[in-house]
């Protein structure tokens, strides 16, 4: 069962060092836990924008209802 979350996270990567904060509905393939990992997220993200995981910082989440 799918899940999509909301997020907010910031871009590391020098071509958005001007304009780094966006957001965006991501979706995974199973719920996560309120305490859960967020690398999932952040793996997703990054290969969203052609970029290293480590590029991507999670600011916050939370699951659409």
């Amino acid at each position: 069962m799918s899940a999509k979350y909301y997020t907010q996270f910031i871009l590391t990567d020098t071509k958005y060092r001007d304009g780094n904060e966006f957001c965006g509905v991501v979706e995974l393939n199973y719920p996560m836990e309120q305490n859960s990992d967020t690398r999932d997220i952040e793996a997703i993200l990054a290969r969203n924008f052609d970029l290293q995981q480590a590029a991507v910082k999670l600011v916050s989440w939370s699951r659409l209802h």
